[in-house]
């Protein structure tokens, strides 16, 4: 320290032991590159240009006291001009850029590019004959030439490729290659200039660099090691050790998000610490001095940023660790604040897009928590009686939390209230799990069989992180809705702000604690001893499961209950089931083999007694069937078809088969959509609120062979075929007579179901009409009155992009 130096400016210079001197330069250069892509270029340089002038006034008179701040105006004016200059140029040609005017008109194009990321899968549910799963990645890449209406236009901007999973999923990056397809303008705030909607497979391609494709080797060894542990374990290990989320199953990711760990299955500084914080330790115990240790550190430092692949998440990780490293080389303690203002001042000028970046906006500030909030409240809980290994466990996810929350709930329209408490009970586990995934993907290639041993040991760990993901997920209110946008990061920020100010002041921590104790006086009465939900005496439940069907009819026996349908995915229809407290499932009833039907079956099993599968004589997809087949064949649950005129009996529950009346005479590979959906299982469920119609996804045909062989349609509750869709005939709704309608649906489908037109025709048969896609789950019940419904609301909305 300088002694002739003014206490006051020495004092302003740091923060709680942190050298603030880099922040006014790093927050120079991002927020001015990101009001920039808001705005325009010209709001960067002017932002660039006025950070240069007040760093020469300013620098001036640190001179004159020969303040420690002279350094830190320095580096602002540096980071002043480069913003002025090279940033908002970039921005300046990303904005005029030609292919930018033909991506507006929506032209045709082949684009000759270099891919830059590896390509990310965009997943589906299943719906109709198609399967879940991915079948569309983006890629990004720079383009070096392109065509569009056939005339050749100069650009050398960043692109979006929308693309077929098949043929595209396997590139790398450094890889050039040609496609075809049709432009669409690109999002705002960002550097890329168009989206290519890309029609057919690749073409030209040139090889990868050999680092990426020995990465990509090293990859799909990983996976290849994981195939020893179970299937959710084996997709979620990759996703830990390298942010490979490929083969993750679709309910854990769900899972994962909805409970507020999905940062762990993307690589970022938490991945690099354990890597180089591994090797430091061993180096240390083989007492190897500092400048030795950081240089090996940076060596595994840079294997794994090529490992991990070049996304913005691992570059800024890397970024931030090398200059980490670089500061323990040299010697400097206490240095992670520098080091994370020089990695965001770094990156931004590099990158200028990624001042736009929700995740370099949550990773930064996740960083600047964990250095400025959480050891100062792992200290005060120390100073209350809580052992330090644990104030460092409640200090640092509660302090990421307050920190990135506002972001998350402006992005998302969500906050997940359940982050801390899953983050602290993972925490242990996914250093561990981390090392010795890392370890099982060097040694493998080369000693397989201790590379499964490694793998083996990630298992246990992978479970436990896959059941606090589960149970987190699963909580009361594990995530409440917000106000998307900037208003809802705002309004999150400042009632963060205002939380932490009264934390501080003792009456208004008093205050806090009678509130808040009011409120679980008020909530854990009502939302936990006496939930809303699951309705008593409840018959029957149409379930929130999106585009799809899942139908739930109570027995005479609480927790048990036999299910029709199983939606298009795993997860939803087990959360419905798990709302409604079944535990034992007597029979499984598949109208039709659509994706949006079977596609929830392996989760009935999971905690659950099931005791058959029963389906019609349709057949078709094949692949559908198999998997069918398969599922049950592996769990030892028989496999049935129902027949016409067949009757099943429970306590307080039956069922009469009434179709199909037709069975179609194609073969398997000739039968199209309708001519399953017509193959649809037909049942009449007896209950105590009165007789229910399952229509499965009968159209106009099926309905029509109903009420021309006679059957006895009539129900006080119908399950509109085919989520509502144009194809249900009015003359069929009036043979029904519904007093209730349920129409399962899922928000924000591209399907226009419930159609209009038969919404109108249930309404004027007398029909109530119940949809899930606006009320969730929704349950018939018997009242005093009769017959009612209760809706749950709460529900899903569209799915997430």
């Amino acid at each position: 320290m300088n002694p002739s130096a003014d206490p006051s400016e020495v004092d302003t210079a740091s923060w709680r032991g942190q050298d603030l001197r880099l922040i006014p330069a790093a927050a120079t250069a991002w927020l001015g590159t990101l009001l920039g892509l808001l705005g325009g270029w010209w709001i960067t340089m002017l932002c660039g240009a006025a950070a240069v002038v007040l760093a020469i006034i300013a620098g001036v008179r640190a001179r004159r006291t020969a303040s420690r701040w002279v350094l830190g105006l320095g580096a602002l004016a540096v980071l002043g001009a480069l913003t002025a200059g090279p940033v908002a140029l970039r921005i300046r040609a990303a904005e005029h850029d030609d292919l930018r005017a033909a991506a507006a008109r929506g032209s045709d194009a082949t684009t000759r590019v270099v891919v830059t990321e590896r390509p990310r899968p965009v997943r589906g549910a299943g719906y109709a004959d198609r399967q879940a799963g991915t079948r569309l990645v983006v890629i990004a890449a720079t383009v070096d030439a392109v065509v569009a209406a056939e005339r050749v236009v100069d650009s050398a901007g960043r692109i979006l490729l929308l693309a077929p999973a098949e043929g595209w999923a396997d590139l790398l990056p450094g890889q050039q290659v040609t496609a075809s397809g049709r432009l669409a303008p690109a999002k705002g705030a960002e550097l890329t200039v168009a989206v290519l909607s890309v029609r057919g497979p690749p073409s030209a391609l040139s090889p990868a660099p050999w680092w990426q494709r020995a990465a990509e080797s090293l990859r799909t060894g990983l996976r290849s090691l994981c195939s020893v542990l179970p299937e959710e374990q084996a997709g979620l290990v990759p996703g830990l050790v390298v942010g490979d989320t490929s083969t993750l199953s679709p309910r854990v990711e769900r899972e994962f998000t909805d409970s507020g760990m999905s940062h762990l299955m993307a690589v970022s500084g938490g991945n690099v610490a354990i890597v180089c914080g591994s090797i430091l330790l061993l180096l240390r115990v083989l007492r190897v001095g500092p400048r030795t240790s950081a240089a090996a550190a940076a060596a595994g430092l840079a294997g794994f940023v090529v490992l991990a692949g070049p996304a913005p998440s691992v570059l800024r990780a890397g970024v931030m660790g090398a200059v980490g490293l670089l500061a323990l080389a040299l010697g400097r303690r206490g240095s992670a604040l520098p080091a994370l203002a020089f990695a965001v001042s770094g990156l931004v000028v590099a990158d200028p897009a990624m001042a736009a970046d929700f995740g370099f906006a949550l990773s930064v500030l996740a960083t600047a928590g964990l250095v400025l909030l959480a050891p100062k409240w792992a200290e005060w809980l120390v100073g209350r009686g809580v052992p330090a290994g644990y104030a460092e466990g409640l200090a640092i996810p509660l302090a990421a939390f307050v920190m990135t929350a506002p972001i998350i709930a402006g992005m998302a329209g969500s906050v997940s209230l359940v982050s801390v408490v899953t983050n602290l009970l993972a925490a242990p586990v996914v250093a561990p799990a981390t090392v010795f995934g890392v370890l099982a993907t060097a040694v493998g290639p080369w000693w397989p069989s201790a590379g499964r041993l490694l793998v083996r040991l990630t298992e246990p760990e992978a479970s436990w992180l896959i059941t606090v993901a589960r149970h987190g997920a699963r909580a009361p209110g594990a995530v409440v809705d917000w106000p998307d946008g900037w208003w809802g990061g705002l309004l999150a920020a400042g009632l963060l702000v205002v939380l932490l100010v009264a934390i501080r002041l003792r009456h208004a921590r008093v205050l806090l604690a009678v509130a808040l104790a009011g409120g679980l006086l008020v909530f854990v009465p009502v939302r936990v001893l006496a939930p809303a939900w699951p309705p008593a005496s409840w018959s029957a439940v149409a379930c929130d499961v999106g585009q799809g069907d899942a139908a739930v009819l109570a027995t005479g026996e609480p927790g048990r209950a036999v299910l029709v349908d199983t939606g298009p995915e795993p997860g939803p229809v087990d959360d419905c089931l798990s709302r409604l407290g079944v535990d034992r499932v007597p029979l499984i009833v598949l109208s039709h083999l659509h994706a949006d039907h079977i596609g929830g079956l392996e989760s009935v099993f999971e905690g659950r007694s099931v005791g058959a599968v029963a389906v019609g004589p349709g057949r078709a997809p094949a692949w559908a069937w198999q998997r069918v087949a398969d599922e049950t064949a592996r769990r030892g649950i028989p496999l049935l078809e129902l027949g016409i005129g067949q009757r099943l009996d429970w306590p307080g529950l039956s069922l009469d088969v009434l179709g199909p009346r037709y069975v179609t005479r194609r073969s398997v590979r000739e039968q199209d959509g309708t001519v399953i959906n017509n193959g649809s299982v037909v049942l009449r469920a007896g209950t105590p609120a009165g007789r229910l119609l399952l229509t499965g996804d009968v159209e106009l045909a099926a309905q029509a062979d109903l009420m021309a062989e006679g059957a006895d349609l009539r129900a006080e509750i119908l399950k509109v075929p085919h989520h509502g869709s144009r194809y249900t005939a009015p003359d069929f709704l009036n043979a029904v007579a519904p007093r209730v309608a349920l129409v399962s649906v899922g928000a924000g489908n591209t399907y226009g179901h419930p159609n209009k037109s038969t919404l109108d025709n249930l309404t004027a048969v007398g029909a109530s009409v119940a949809r899930t896609d606006t009320d969730g789950d929704t349950a018939v019940v018997t009242d005093a009155r009769g017959l009612a419904l209760v809706r749950r609301g709460e529900p899903r909305g569209p799915p997430r992009s």
